[in-house]
């Protein structure tokens, strides 16, 4: 019997789909052919988002219970009115990406296993220049909506005062996106510069419930990713599907729309509808481009205080200016005092629990661990617990670690041989520890 195949006809062409009836959202029972569908309903929305940028493609070829992978080079076998750039990168490598430009290239890549869409913050017309600010709101465990929505209210006040226009979109997952357009004019270290600069503005006007700061373990409340406007990055585009169990979208919404709404009413199955009857809150997002002079006004006042830059994820060059890299549980104590042979002596009291191949085995060994030491559990707040996506060759590892901080010094529990220790070097042939080089992923990320 013949692998089972549609096709679907859009924008006056035909594109095969295999598998239409896989789930690919088992629990919500949506299949292969009804996020096809899904795409083809708001591919206006979709396209205002992801269209016209090149995109790195994120395989879920057996739906979110299966693993999947990244994929940056667009495959030979393509079609010929499916557009590509090609994206140099430090290293020296270069690859081919897809550039979205209507409905049938979205169906497209949904056959090839794609289920959000990740494009860069440039168009595929100018690779240098960003037309995107992304201020990307990622709450620390714990967080509820209300707080994340309390901090976006800042971000757009603060905009606001800046002479900015930001449009709000639910990340699909627990987070807030506020994007910003931009006059093609500025590099991406001076687009991260101004990002960093509003992140340190909405921590100075809200201290208590948002944070610029990098390591995890210094954050509270909720945090403003700057980084995400580094090149390279992607973030999930507007009515993006997200890989959880109900098939959530990242939908935008007004601002009026914020306090109100639930990020969980916001699915492959409820937002056509919603796109039908009221139309796309951001379709006017192209119409007037901001200037960023006024944030980078902001980052020199902010640099002539003693702010500079902040810290690159790790694996960006070191860049001039950049603080030490390393977090502040690993730094070496300062000049003067004991070293202890030169070594790092942990500042933040870190128990890491488990390597794993996947977040489910992870957080696995996570609850064996806390089955060991009940007695303690009282103690921890939900930002102590720190699990973190490390991106190997294609895919991602979770690390598993716990700060004690809130733990008394006398009761706190020693290291122990990890629950789960993956080895990810097998994704490597066996080379040298990817773990040293691995790039901390959140989860709102690709």
């Amino acid at each position: 019997m013949g692998k089972e195949r549609t096709t679907i006809e859009v924008g006056g062409r035909e594109v095969s789909l295999s598998s239409p009836s896989k789930l690919y959202f088992p629990d919500a029972g949506v299949t292969k052919l009804e996020l096809a569908n899904y795409y083809v309903a708001i591919a206006d929305g979709a396209l205002r988002g992801a269209g016209g940028r090149p995109n790195v493609m994120k395989r879920w070829v057996d739906g979110i219970a299966g693993e999947p992978f990244f994929q940056k080079r667009a495959p030979d076998a393509r079609p010929e009115w499916l557009d590509v750039v090609t994206l140099s990168f430090p290293s020296g490598r270069t690859a081919s990406e897809i550039v979205p430009r209507e409905a049938a290239a979205l169906v497209w890549m949904v056959n090839l296993g794609c289920i959000d869409l990740n494009p860069h913050g440039v168009r595929a017309d100018d690779l240098d220049h960003p037309d995107e600010l992304r201020v990307d709101l990622d709450p620390v465990p714990g967080i509820e909506w209300p707080q994340i929505v309390e901090v976006a209210r800042v971000v757009h006040a603060t905009l606001d005062d800046l002479g900015l226009v930001g449009w709000p979109k639910t990340s699909g997952s627990r987070g807030i996106h506020v994007n910003v357009r931009i006059e093609k004019k500025w590099t991406f270290d001076e687009v991260r510069r101004a990002a960093l600069a509003l992140a340190r503005e909405v921590e100075r006007r809200a201290p208590t419930i948002a944070t610029a700061k990098w390591w995890k373990e210094e954050r509270h409340g909720v945090f403003l990713d700057y980084n995400q406007n580094a090149k390279d990055r992607t973030v999930a585009s507007a009515y993006s599907v997200r890989p959880l169990p109900d098939a959530r979208v990242s939908t935008p919404v007004t601002w009026g729309e914020l306090d109100a709404c639930d990020p969980r009413d916001f699915t492959v199955r409820t937002v056509p509808a919603r796109f039908a009857k009221l139309g796309d809150p951001h379709a006017g997002i192209d119409d007037a481009p901001c200037s960023l002079e006024s944030l980078l006004a902001l980052s020199r006042e902010q640099e002539a205080q003693g702010q500079g830059d902040a810290p690159w994820p790790p694996h960006y060059a070191k860049q001039e200016g950049e603080p030490k890299r390393v977090a502040p549980s690993r730094a070496k104590k300062p000049d003067g005092e004991a070293k202890g042979g030169g070594r790092r002596k942990s500042t933040m009291p870190l128990v890491e629990i488990a390597r794993s191949k996947t977040k489910d085995e992870g957080l696995a060994a996570l609850e064996k661990w806390k089955g060991r030491h009940g007695a303690i559990l009282g103690y921890l707040e939900p930002a102590d617990v720190l699990v973190d996506a490390m991106r190997g060759r294609y895919k991602t590892w979770t690390r598993v670690r716990v700060n004690l901080v809130h733990v008394p010094v006398a009761e706190r529990p020693a290291q122990e041989p990890l629950d789960d220790d993956y080895d990810a070097r097998i994704e490597w042939g066996g080379g040298a520890d990817p773990r040293k080089a691995a790039v901390e992923k959140k989860d709102d990320e690709p």
